[in-house]
């Protein structure tokens, strides 16, 4: 039996680096890291390769549970992108170190790869451009609309559905107290106050979500820089490592998505995504609830922007703040609406 190959991690991503590791060759690559992967973009294709890492509920140490997701990948966003995704590749290695895609020697990782798709047409890039048409969106919507009515249901108990929730709000108190700036934690706080009690006052309404069957397996992280706008649209880049974090309300994913539009510059296309999303599925989901959605979302974004900040990375910790303090300033704007909204209510019972 042959001596396994030894190489490390830093030795992968080298070879991974250069034009001559590809098969059909290309002229260059681009490397970009992401907090859990590296990306390695040719001519015409990216590939991924997952960070041997452990996070919150998932752990990528081993090559078996690497080439699990790479597996979960393909799969799942294939239903958003099915041509897109091509298939799971091996990193392959033989006893004297020598690597190579797809070759004969023993699988020491697993790759994704994928269709290169043009950045400039990614909807995050056309709203950055000035470039972005309304009627860019009428295609965006209807392609999630048509996943969400026929995506599987899931099956959840409403006391897990808003335990989650409450969660992702101790979470970030969390988060932001181990963060020790004084200003973000000083926002903070207004703002899980009104969401705690929009959700303390307004459970029936979750509950009945639950007990309709309107929460799906959806995306998981629907922002503009995940959806692809020339001709038929593609969304790509679902959360396919954490299954509850795909086990979501359609509204609230789409609520994030305009909310991600409106954050970076972005017309308001929050009215249509629901319209079509209503025509569909025959769900009209209350403003309120949209609201709360959009609330809870910039919460969870702005903890995971701070979460970061002591992570090397791409980004800068000054960059991360602005970026949290920003997702705090729309969460503030949307659950001061959750809380009047809820002053009215009791005001109408008197």
């Amino acid at each position: 039996m042959p001596a396994p190959c030894k190489t490390g991690i830093a030795e992968r991503i080298g070879f991974l680096s250069l034009p001559q590791s590809y098969p059909g060759g290309t002229t260059r690559v681009e490397t970009v890291e992401t907090h859990y992967s590296w990306v390695f973009l040719t001519d015409a294709y990216a590939f991924k390769l997952k960070k041997p890492v452990r996070g919150d509920g998932f752990d990528f140490r081993t090559i078996a549970a690497r080439r699990r997701n790479a597996l979960a990948e393909i799969r799942l966003n294939r239903r958003l992108a099915g041509d897109v995704y091509i298939g799971v590749v091996p990193l392959t290695g033989d006893a004297q170190g020598r690597l190579a895609i797809g070759g004969r020697g023993a699988p020491i990782d697993w790759l994704v790869k994928m269709v290169r798709l043009d950045s400039r047409r990614m909807l995050d890039r056309r709203i950055a451009s000035g470039r972005w048409r309304g009627g860019d969106i009428e295609p965006v919507a209807s392609r999630l609309a048509a996943f969400y009515a026929t995506a599987p249901r899931v099956r959840l108990i409403a006391p897990t559905f808003t335990a989650r929730m409450k969660a992702e709000i101790a979470a970030a108190e969390r988060a932001f107290s181990a963060a020790a700036d004084p200003q973000l934690v000083a926002a903070l706080k207004p703002i899980t106050r009104r969401i705690v009690a929009f959700l303390a006052r307004r459970t029936a309404l979750l509950r009945r979500r639950v007990h309709d069957r309107r929460l799906v397996d959806g995306h998981g992280d629907l922002r503009p820089e995940h959806v692809y706008v020339n001709g038929t649209p593609r969304i790509i880049d679902c959360l396919e490592f954490r299954a509850d974090l795909r086990q979501v309300d359609p509204v609230g994913e789409l609520a994030y998505l305009a909310l991600e539009c409106r954050r970076l510059g972005g017309p308001p296309i929050g009215h249509p995504l629901l319209r079509r999303y209503r025509e569909r599925t025959g769900d009209a989901p209350p403003d309120q609830l949209v609201r709360f959605y959009a609330a809870l979302s910039a919460v969870v974004r702005a903890r995971i922007a701070i979460r970061h900040v002591r992570d090397p990375g791409a980004h800068a910790p000054a960059e991360l703040r602005d970026r949290a303090a920003a997702y705090l300033a729309i969460a503030a704007r949307e659950s001061a609406f959750l809380s009047r909204s809820l002053d009215r209510a009791a005001i109408g019972r008197r």
